[in-house]
């Protein structure tokens, strides 16, 4: 695999990665709304959830090709609803500390990932589009979806490095704020969708 090959596969990962999509919003929304060290579990689910799908992509790309358009098919249409859902929630939230169990969890953030269809279109992308011309042996996709997970954990921590230090105007502007987020969840399904 040459370097340019090399070098447009991290530039296509790095920008994915960093561009708004469902964890990263929950992530920026979570820390906002109850700060870092109580929303550490949903990150923990994020992160989680993110190697376990790519780790998905990677065996799909590899041996079940013939069932992704379908299954693809049906996931958008799940992670549609779900964002819709996260949206709205989002948007009626208020920066209460007694949500924190409900909204904060592991299991939510792991969730999120397994009907966040980006991330799947991402790494299934990344891996027909730069990889598989070189080799598609299991371990290399393995090994390629690793790094594409290590870099969307990469964008998730910035998004709520970024939460921390907006987290005091938040709590002054916290409406418009989650207005702001949950619009840009309904632009991540409009896109999904179109």
């Amino acid at each position: 695999m040459s370097g340019y090959v090399l070098g447009n596969f991290f530039i296509y990962s790095a920008i994915n990665a960093f561009t708004p999509g469902p964890g990263n919003i929950l992530a920026l929304n979570t820390v906002t709304n109850y700060g870092y060290k109580k929303g550490r579990p949903l990150f923990g689910g994020i992160f989680a959830g993110y190697y376990v799908v790519q780790v998905i992509c990677a065996v799909f790309v590899f041996g079940v090709s013939s069932f992704l358009p379908d299954m693809l098919g049906i996931m958008k249409y799940i992670g549609a609803a779900y964002i819709i859902w996260l949206a709205v929630h989002i948007a009626l939230s208020k920066p209460t500390a007694s949500a924190v169990e409900k909204s904060a969890s592991f299991i939510k953030g792991f969730l999120l990932q397994f009907v966040n269809v980006k991330i799947y279109l991402f790494g299934i992308t990344a891996l027909t589009g730069y990889i598989t011309d070189y080799s598609a042996s299991l371990w290399v996709l393995l090994l390629f979806e690793i790094v594409i997970a290590t870099i969307g954990t990469i964008a998730t921590l910035t998004w709520v490095g970024l939460g921390v230090l907006i987290q005091k105007a938040y709590q002054k502007y916290y409406r418009t704020i989650n207005i702001v987020l949950a619009l840009t969840l309904l632009e991540c399904v409009y896109s999904m969708l179109k």
